[in-house]
């Protein structure tokens, strides 16, 4: 299915990054409501719950179950914030997170081909294990870059793709991303999905990736879990 038309529905679309995403990590899955959670054990060690765009009634059910815990977090994919912001405010919800996107790609558009680092002092090791493909670039025994990649019902979700600073600005986050996309294509991948931090949207824009929808996540506490990072 094309990008388009998966975009129609991005309840389903965020349906398949959480199973994506959770793959990666190991997270087992829930649903609540007509929407998923995953439990976050490595991190929170609690539940985050996620929806798109859901009503008022879906949103205080939520927010309610949320509320639980200041470890829980609420995610909500939409491109009407302010509407999200305000049934935050009024459910004691907290906004640690507004600068993430949700983005797709046709894999189509996308170079496969296995990458090759021009650089002599950086070595590529790709490895695969229960599904998850892994992409880490080392500078000796320091890790310089590195992601990993899930596919789910043709879609492959990318996950922590991560340039460590000292080796920032180094073209090292699209050579870890084409290193991924090598090794999750087949016949059966048709679409890239991935959710973004504000630098990462930068990078994925420039390597063809469209923007579906805002990402805002809440909780009680004010230390948030940001999904870019954690």
């Amino acid at each position: 299915m094309s990008p388009d038309a998966l975009v129609g529905n991005i309840t389903n679309l965020l349906e398949v990054w959480v199973a994506g995403w959770a793959g990666c990590r190991g997270y087992q899955t829930s649903v609540e409501g007509r929407f998923p959670a995953a439990l976050r054990a490595d991190t929170t060690g609690d539940w985050e719950y996620f929806a798109h765009d859901p009503s008022d009634a879906e949103f205080a059910a939520l927010a309610a179950k949320t509320a639980e815990a200041p470890t829980r977090v609420l995610t909500i994919l939409t491109n009407d914030v302010l509407r999200y912001r305000q049934l935050a405010e009024k459910h004691a919800l907290n906004v640690t997170s507004a600068s993430q996107a949700m983005m797709i790609v046709d894999m189509e558009t996308q170079d496969t081909e296995d990458p090759w680092l021009s650089d002599d002092e950086l070595q590529l090791v790709t490895s695969e294990l229960d599904g998850v493909h892994h992409a880490v670039v080392r500078s000796g025994d320091t890790v310089a870059a590195s992601g990993r990649v899930f596919v789910v019902d043709g879609t492959a979700v990318f996950d922590k793709i991560v340039t460590e600073p000292q080796f920032q600005r180094r073209g090292l986050g699209s050579f870890i991303m084409k290193a991924l996309a090598a090794q999750a294509i087949g016949p059966d991948v048709e679409n890239g999905l991935l959710l973004a931090s504000l630098d990462g949207q930068k990078l994925y824009s420039h390597l063809g990736w469209s923007t579906v929808c805002r990402v805002l996540m809440l909780s009680t506490s004010n230390e948030g879990t940001d999904l870019s990072v954690g």
